[in-house]
């Protein structure tokens, strides 16, 4: 016998949650994982320890590198905090609207296991509460800079915008279509109390 075929586990982990978020935790199994990865299920056993243990580590590894995007084009330099702003919220009615998203997987693990997960939960909560700190920090900015009202509550303005956002994925990934989506975001964006010039 060979010797078993090494693997990376960060594209097994990207693979595993592709299959998860295609399928759902409970409508994918061990099999359909290793065919997935490209793994085989006793060689995924010995590096992940089972199914449940694999979908918390890629959960926790795509959570990871989706919050990381939003925090690089909201903290960009290129353009102002509210610029920022517009252009995420926009790009994720593109991104949701796609036939096959890429999506935020943590919002399909939550939407399908949260209530009966409570590590799940909890993976869930620290996202939006991450999220909606980056939020924050960007309105603030923008309050600091003058293009955003500062007595507005910049904590409650994430929190929307969040909710927004996640609430965009769930319509893109019930077959909402991109012109629909791009109306909510641009919607989304009036709620912004704007300083005028002049």
């Amino acid at each position: 016998m060979g010797r078993p075929r090494k693997f990376v586990e960060a594209d097994v982990l990207t693979r595993a949650s592709e299959a998860f978020a295609k399928q759902g935790y409970g409508g994918t199994s061990v099999d359909d994982l290793a065919r997935a990865t490209g793994v085989g299920k006793q060689s995924l056993y010995n590096a992940f320890g089972g199914k449940r243990e694999l979908f918390l580590k890629a959960l926790s590894a795509k959570t990871a590198e989706a919050i990381a995007l939003v925090d690089e084009e909201l903290g960009s330099e290129t353009s102002t905090p509210l610029e920022g702003i517009k252009a995420q919220v926009l790009r994720m009615a593109i991104t949701f609207s796609d036939p096959a998203p890429s999506g935020f997987f943590v919002t399909k693990a939550a939407v399908e296991m949260a209530d009966q997960d409570e590590e799940v939960a909890q993976s869930a909560l620290a996202a939006y509460e991450s999220l909606e700190a980056i939020y924050r920090h960007c309105i603030e900015d923008a309050q600091a800079s003058g293009e955003v009202d500062g007595s507005a509550n910049a904590g409650e303005l994430a929190g929307y915008f969040v909710a927004i956002t996640r609430g965009m994925e769930v319509l893109g990934a019930a077959g909402v279509g991109r012109a629909r989506l791009t109306g909510i975001a641009v919607t989304s964006l009036s709620v912004l109390p704007l300083v005028h010039a002049g």
